[in-house]
């Protein structure tokens, strides 16, 4: 489904922005170009998790797991707090709209989306630090067996338990906690503002997607995190908790660049811009072919 559906959306997405970003840089553009790299990194990372579940007879070569691990709940985390950052900068915009657009400059959110790859690439490291360690037994993400990040013995889970714990309070908890207080502003701003009934209900519909997404698609892998502490050991359904997180990589373009008339509107010009450079070559091949068909007589009289 991700590869499917995920792989063209936040393809289209992307080119879209860089479309838009060339005619004007703004923060929330480049927010949105580091959350679609986000999910495309996630699903480029899938097939390794496919190679995993068929079971080959070979095990998996030992740094692949780690890789792949990395990866993969990297931009699980990358993504929530790009939503994170979005909603942040739209409930600025609808709260303090003269100061927001007086101060709002692309450095700035540069240097945050810098910030954002680095706080979870720490977290990341981190993990990968524990995975490779040779204090125990076995790796942490080897398991006991060929399956990557299961079957963990009671030392790897003294260890993970509060690792856990950490990155779903600071990576999970809070940027929850923050979308939701700026969905929730901009949402009361619009209620109350002179726009268009219909831009209300389209800005309401996106900020009440977000936060359902955000829930349903983050929620359960992080609760299974909070469990896991509170039990200290290794919840069993971890793996089924970790499949909404996957439904993030395609909801997000859904949400995000075709619930929006700004993008509506983007997507309409990109369509538009390629049809008229398809037409203008295939009217060069045309043109050329017809050419060459009026020269041959010439050349076999000759």
């Amino acid at each position: 489904m991700d590869m499917v559906l995920g792989l063209p959306s936040n393809v289209l997405a992307l080119y879209v922005f860089y479309c838009r970003a060339k005619a004007r840089l703004t923060p929330n553009l480049i927010y949105m170009m580091n959350l679609c790299l986000s999910d495309l990194v996630f699903i480029l990372f899938l097939p390794l998790k496919m190679l995993e579940m068929v079971k080959m007879e070979q095990p998996m070569p030992s740094f692949l797991c780690p890789l792949y691990n990395l990866m993969h709940f990297g931009t699980i985390y990358t993504s929530a707090c790009f939503l994170t950052v979005v909603s942040v900068g739209r409930y600025l915009g609808a709260v303090y709209p003269i100061h927001y657009q007086v101060h709002k400059k692309a450095c700035y959110s540069c240097l945050v989306s810098l910030g954002i790859w680095c706080l979870v690439g720490s977290h990341g490291l981190l993990i990968f630090a524990l995975e490779t360690t040779r204090d125990i037994n076995s790796t942490l993400f080897a398991g006991e067996d060929t399956s990557c990040y299961s079957n963990f013995s009671q030392a790897q889970i003294d260890l993970l338990a509060p690792v856990r714990l950490e990155l779903s309070v600071v990576l999970f908890f809070l940027p929850l906690a923050i979308t939701s207080f700026c969905y929730v502003g901009c949402i009361r701003v619009l209620v109350g503002s002179h726009l268009h009934q219909q831009k209300k209900r389209r800005a309401v519909k996106v900020a009440v997607a977000t936060l359902v997404v955000f829930v349903l698609c983050f929620g359960p892998y992080n609760v299974s995190h909070v469990v896991g502490f509170i039990q200290w050991r290794d919840i069993e359904w971890r793996n089924i908790a970790l499949l909404p997180s996957a439904c993030n990589a395609f909801l997000d373009p859904l949400i995000f660049y075709f619930l929006s008339s700004d993008m509506d509107d983007s997507i309409a010009q990109v369509w538009l811009s390629l049809r008229k450079k398809y037409s203008s070559i295939w009217l060069k091949i045309a043109l050329a072919h017809g050419k060459a068909r009026s020269q041959q007589p010439v050349s076999s009289v000759a």
